[in-house]
């Protein structure tokens, strides 16, 4: 768990993400919804260009990326009806910064994330609760490793498998499905 800004992000629930969302401002609904529904890292979402989103993916240049690759994921049903209500810049970033030019900062994110979760009483969680999550949720719903990792951009399956949690629920699931 993440204490004072330290130790692993929280997975979100489905019920904790319906409830952050609704408090959220727009403009973070947005961006943290580009963190859950791509899986992206919130820097990465930070960097994003008007022209990065188009109407089915989203690309994440080499440029802005930890591994430095260009990936493109698709936009999920759900991101697509994010986008359908932002009012998105015409160009440059889609989070501008306060210095023209320049994108929101990822201090500006985290407190904004730190305060909505503070209203509704949620702890542990961070920008990055929202990558630990879909990575999560993809693979406990039977996505192949394989097609997570080019959708996260991890460079290894050891370092992707470090991101997926694994609970209780998911353990005695594995374990009722032997027999014979």
């Amino acid at each position: 768990m993440k204490i004072h800004r330290n130790g692993q992000a929280e997975i979100l629930t489905r019920a904790q993400l319906v409830e952050l969302f609704a408090v959220l401002s727009p403009k973070y609904r947005l961006l943290f919804g580009i963190c859950y529904y791509t899986g992206c890292r919130i820097s990465e979402a930070l960097q994003l260009q008007r022209s990065d989103v188009g109407k089915e993916n989203i690309v994440f240049r080499r440029a802005t990326t930890k591994t430095k690759l260009t990936r493109e994921v698709a936009i999920a049903p759900g991101l697509a009806a994010l986008l359908a209500v932002a009012e998105l810049p015409e160009q440059g970033y889609l989070f501008p910064g306060k210095k023209a030019g320049s994108c929101m900062t990822s201090q500006a994110a985290d407190l904004a994330l730190r305060k909505a979760c503070e209203y509704i009483g949620l702890k542990g969680f961070s920008t990055h609760s929202f990558r630990r999550t879909a990575l999560t949720q993809m693979s406990q719903a039977g996505v192949p490793l394989r097609t997570i990792q080019k959708i996260s951009g991890h460079e290894s399956l050891a370092a992707l498998q470090r991101y997926l949690e694994v609970s209780e629920e998911n353990k005695r699931s594995a374990v009722a499905v032997l027999g014979f």
